[in-house]
């Protein structure tokens, strides 16, 4: 069933990990809506947010790799299944 879920990223040293980073959500692109990142140069890190709309599998797939990458922690919300749009009317 399809939901809609955020996927918050903090990227600890991104000019290591970036790379990476961004050929993983590359991979799960039909399932993404919208992307936005905030860079802490100071700290020498980013916060990424990914919004998506898809199987729970794909978006814990998606997170679990984005979790297996050195110097990324990642954490999910997710929706409660969505119905089809049909059986709302």
């Amino acid at each position: 069933m399809n939901r809609i879920a955020v996927i918050g990223a903090v990227l600890e040293n991104p000019s290591q990990n970036q790379k990476a980073f961004n050929e993983t959500v590359a991979d799960f692109r039909k399932i993404i809506k919208g992307r936005m990142a905030v860079p802490f140069e100071k700290e020498n890190a980013a916060v990424i947010s990914i919004t998506l709309q898809g199987e729970l599998d794909d978006i814990n797939a998606l997170t679990g790799k984005l979790g297996n990458l050195r110097g990324v922690t990642v954490k999910a919300a997710v929706s409660n299944a969505l119905k089809a749009q049909e059986e709302l009317l």
